[in-house]
C-alpha cells in the first residue's frame, strides 16, 4: 500500500506506523513536508534541472510496507549447503548456459575492454537478478522518500535519492518511471545510484547508462565495477579442500591469511585427501562454522564404541580463498555470497 500528496492529508492522520518518526502512533505530516523540502534544497544546490526537481517531488508517496521490511530484515541462518543450494540451483545454471549462448559477443566485448571473464559476468547477472527476471516493484523515488522520512539511515538514503535525481538528468531518464527493490538497488545487476554513479559504463553507445532497459549497459557497467575492485582474471576465487575435524575454528573465518604451504602445515588437503600444492601464494580460509559445531554437537551426543580409537579424520569442507573473492566482498558482504558466485561461475565457464 501506498500513500501520495497532497492525499496525504486526509488519508494519513489516522495511519499507525512503526518509524522512528511516527511513535505517536500517526504520520508526521510535518516530518514529511520537511524530508521534501530538504531534498529539493539539496537538488537545487547540487545543479539539478528543475524539471527533474518538480518531476521528483509532484506525486511522491510514502509506503508503510518499505518501513516494515526494513525493520524486519531477517538474521542470516542458512547453512553454507542450503544457501548453495538455493541460489546455485540446476535451474539457475541452465538458465545462465542460456544467456552465454545467447550474448556471445556482448559478453566477449565486456570480458575484453575489462578483464572479467563472461562466466563472473553470468554469475553475478544470475545472482542480483536471475538474468533479469526479477522484475522490481518500488519506483525508486518513493522507496528512498520513505527511507529518508523512517530516518533510520536519513543520509544514506538522501545521498541515494539526489545521486538517483543526477542520473535521471544527466542521462534524460523519466526519474518517476524508474524501479527497483524497497532499499533502492536497480537493474540487472543491482546497483545503488551512488554505485551507478561511479561505475556506471555506456555499453551500446547511445550517449546514455540505463541499466535496467539496457543489457549491454548493465554488463558494462558490472564489468567496469569488478575491474575498478581489481578482478585479476588469471586467479580463481576459491580452491576447494578438506580439513582435518580437530582443525582450529579460530581460522575459518577468511581473515586469517596463509601461504598455501603454511596451511598445507596444519593440515588442509585438496578435496580428495591428496596434499595442496606448496605454493607460496597467500590466501584465507573460509567454512561453515555453524554446520561444523552442529556436527561436533550431533558426534558429542552420539554413543561411542569403548573400543574406539580413530584419529580424526578430514572432514570439514572448506574454501582457501583468493583475493577475487574479497572482491566480491566488496560488492556484497557476504562470504556465502562469494562462495555462491565462485560456484555458479565455476559451472558456466
Amino acid at each position: 500500500m501506498k500513500y501520495k500528496l497532497p492525499m496525504l492529508c486526509g488519508l494519513l492522520l489516522g495511519l499507525v506506523v512503526n518509524t522512528a518518526w511516527a511513535n505517536r502512533g500517526v504520520f508526521d505530516l510535518e516530518r514529511w513536508d520537511s524530508v521534501l523540502s530538504d531534498i529539493r534544497t539539496k537538488a537545487t544546490a547540487q545543479n539539478i534541472s528543475k524539471s527533474v526537481i518538480d518531476e521528483t517531488l509532484k506525486s511522491p508517496a510514502f509506503i508503510p510496507g518499505i518501513v516494515k521490511s526494513d525493520k524486519s530484515q531477517s538474521e542470516f541462518t542458512l547453512t553454507l549447503e542450503q544457501y548453495l543450494n538455493r541460489t546455485v540451483s540446476d535451474t539457475r545454471v541452465k538458465n545462465g548456459r542460456k544467456k552465454r549462448a545467447e550474448y556471445p559477443t556482448l559478453l566477449s566485448r565486456v570480458e575484453q575492454k575489462y578483464g572479467v571473464p563472461r562466466n563472473v559476468i553470468l554469475a553475478f547477472w544470475g545472482m542480483e537478478s536471475n538474468y533479469g527476471a526479477i522484475k522490481s516493484k518500488h519506483r525508486l523515488t518513493d522507496a528512498f522518500f520513505t527511507l529518508v522520512y523512517e530516518g533510520r539511515r536519513e543520509e544514506f538514503f538522501s545521498k541515494q535519492l539526489i545521486a538517483l535525481m543526477k542520473i535521471a538528468d544527466k542521462n534524460k531518464l523519466a526519474i518517476n518511471n524508474i524501479y527497483g527493490s524497497w532499499a533502492g538497488a536497480m537493474g540487472h545487476f543491482q546497483f545503488i545510484p551512488t554505485t551507478l554513479t561511479q561505475y556506471g559504463a555506456d555499453g551500446n553507445n547511445d550517449g546514455r547508462i540505463d541499466i535496467i532497459n539496457s543489457i549491454g549497459d548493465a554488463m558494462y557497467s558490472a564489468g567496469n565495477y569488478l575491474n575498478k575492485l581489481g578482478w585479476n582474471k588469471n586467479e580463481p576465487i576459491v580452491y576447494k579442500v578438506i580439513l582435518p575435524a580437530d582443525f582450529d575454528r579460530d581460522n575459518l573465518n577468511g581473515d586469517v591469511k596463509k601461504s598455501f604451504k603454511e596451511w598445507a602445515q596444519m593440515g588442509v588437503m585438496k578435496i580428495d585427501g591428496t596434499p595442496i600444492p606448496l605454493k607460496d601464494t597467500v590466501v584465507g580460509l573460509i567454512a561453515d562454522k555453524k554446520a561444523i559445531a552442529e556436527h561436533d554437537l550431533f558426534e558429542s551426543n552420539s554413543t561411542q564404541s569403548d573400543d574406539t580409537d580413530i584419529a580424526p579424520t578430514p572432514v570439514i569442507k572448506a574454501y582457501l580463498t583468493y583475493p577475487n573473492f574479497y572482491r566480491i566482498k566488496k560488492w556484497n558482504n557476504s562470504s556465502w555470497y562469494a562462495i555462491a558466485i565462485a560456484e555458479l561461475s565455476e559451472k558456466l565457464k
